[in-house]
């Protein structure tokens, strides 16, 4: 149904309900108009339900529907007359289908509050954030993926405490984060399962006492379920605060890649060598190029962290069931979605452009300090206590200041005789590291094709998300019979 010019025309009045002097302070249109995609969507599902139920005809719901689609049209067109009075994205739409359809158009409010309204709007809208994030996750796992592909031999240090430990590989080391980013993907998959039941029918927390079918407005809209308590289905946020924990813990992860990069392209580490995808040079010294991606990525944790915090706090000792304090909520989601997304796809970009110093790698590798743990280990095959055999390598090594060979282990014990050589290579200690998880190379190996599994079993759980996703987009285009 097409909009008249005429209906543009005709005055609309500013609905009593938000007529204040305090208007301007209570709107919070300038960020829920980001929801007008999804607040048509549960109008269009709340229009046919009451039809549905007898409680508007038929007619009256096709008109209504219509008519929400061809407003869904003009605001994707960028056309939609948005009015900073009328305070909120859900009074727009409304009074835009008044202006549309007269007094039918107020029909559609029938039996529904803006506080069940901007529920559904927020589940609606994270079960599309979330499928977004776990897009960008999935791919720069895969990005990870083909990097250890190529570094299966490639030797690094290990690290605790920033201090060199035991020799990995690059590979190993990669799919360490890739397994960080794996279990983001299914924190935000059981999000996604908690926050995906309607709240539509709670009305402004008793229900309604019209015959509303809350669970045909559920299933129109691809929810699981509906909501068991219309006091909590208005007043929960838990959505949010879980989706904003898991943005949270994913961008600590992100932090780690990017400060291990930052380390990495230091001179004094030397393992990544300057890249253009990584960052930009410096504006006085021509010799620099900065790791600038990767120092942002640090940055981006801070920002999403302090969003969980302004949401926790916010949600802090609020009394049942609605409260204004709830309208700011969507701030701090909507910045956490946008930097975490933003990090996401740089890190996409930068990571398969890094070009690794393997020489740099290996030499670093190189340090028989290293080999300390191997060397207590044997003792340990030869009956001796781990804690005594820790206590006796601990002073071997502080008494070679470092420079450990075959001479001085001999020396050392006489037990290391005909084996030396084999313990203090740094290949073979990493090879003999083949147990489940290990950074041997067959080990990581048997963990590729591991991972390559769990990228299969992510990939399906997003096809079922998205699924919800189609719905909504058929019912916002669907061409009515």
């Amino acid at each position: 149904m097409a909009i008249s010019t005429k209906s543009k025309s005709q005055p609309v009045e500013t609905p009593s309900y938000v007529r204040t002097p305090a208007w301007r302070f209570l709107a919070s249109l300038p960020v829920d108009r980001k929801l007008y995609r999804y607040d048509i969507a549960g109008s269009i599902a709340h229009a046919e339900m009451l039809g549905a139920v007898g409680i508007i005809t038929k007619d009256e719901a096709g008109a209504i529907v219509r008519s929400l689609r061809s407003i869904y049209s003009e605001a994707e067109a960028g056309n939609f007359p948005w009015r900073d009075d009328l305070e909120d994205v859900h009074t727009n739409i409304e009074s835009r289908l008044t202006q549309v359809l007269g007094p039918l158009g107020a029909k559609v409010h029938t039996a529904r509050s803006r506080n069940d309204q901007i529920a559904l709007d927020e589940r609606l809208y994270l079960r599309e954030a979330i499928c977004a994030t776990q897009n960008e996750v999935l791919q720069l796992q895969l990005t990870l993926l083909s990097i250890a592909e190529k570094h299966l031999e490639t030797l690094m240090p290990g690290y605790t405490h920033l201090q060199r430990a035991q020799p990995v590989t690059l590979a190993h080391h990669l799919l360490a984060h890739f397994w960080r980013l794996s279990r983001d993907h299914a924190r935000l998959s059981d999000c996604y399962e908690r926050a995906n039941a309607s709240p539509l029918g709670a009305g402004a927390l008793a229900g309604s006492t019209l015959p509303i079918d809350p669970a045909r407005t559920a299933d129109r809209l691809g929810f699981r379920t509906v909501f068991e308590n219309s006091l909590d289905a208005v007043s929960d946020r838990d959505y949010f605060a879980e989706f904003l924990f898991d943005l949270c813990l994913l961008s600590v992860h992100l932090s780690s890649i990017g400060e291990e990069l930052v380390v990495w392209s230091s001179q004094e580490f030397g393992f990544v060598k300057p890249t253009p995808e990584l960052g930009s040079g410096s504006s006085l010294m021509p010799q620099k190029r900065n790791p600038d991606v990767a120092e942002l990525t640090r940055a981006k944790a801070g920002r999403v962290e302090g969003d969980l915090v302004s949401l926790i706090t916010t949600l802090k000792s609020l009394p049942l069931s609605y409260n204004r304090d709830l309208q700011e909520d969507k701030t701090v989601v909507f910045d956490a979605v946008a930097n975490v997304l933003e990090t996401l796809q740089a890190l996409q970009r930068a990571l398969p452009a890094i070009e690794f110093d393997e020489r740099r790698m290996a030499d670093a590798a190189e340090d028989k300090r290293m080999l300390a743990t191997d060397l207590a280990e044997f003792l340990v095959a030869r009956g001796m206590p781990f804690r005594e055999a820790h206590e006796a390598v601990a002073t071997y090594v502080s008494k070679c200041d470092g420079n450990v060979d075959e001479k001085s282990l001999i020396e050392f014990d006489p037990r290391f005789a005909d084996d030396a050589a084999s313990i203090l290579d740094i290949r073979s200690s990493l090879n003999r590291r083949r147990t489940h998880g290990g950074p041997a190379p067959e080990a990581v190996k048997l963990q590729l094709t591991r991972a390559q599994n769990m990228i299969g079993l992510e990939r399906y759980s997003q096809s079922k998300h998205m699924e919800c996703i189609e719905i909504v987009d058929n019912l916002l285009k669907e061409v009515p019979k």
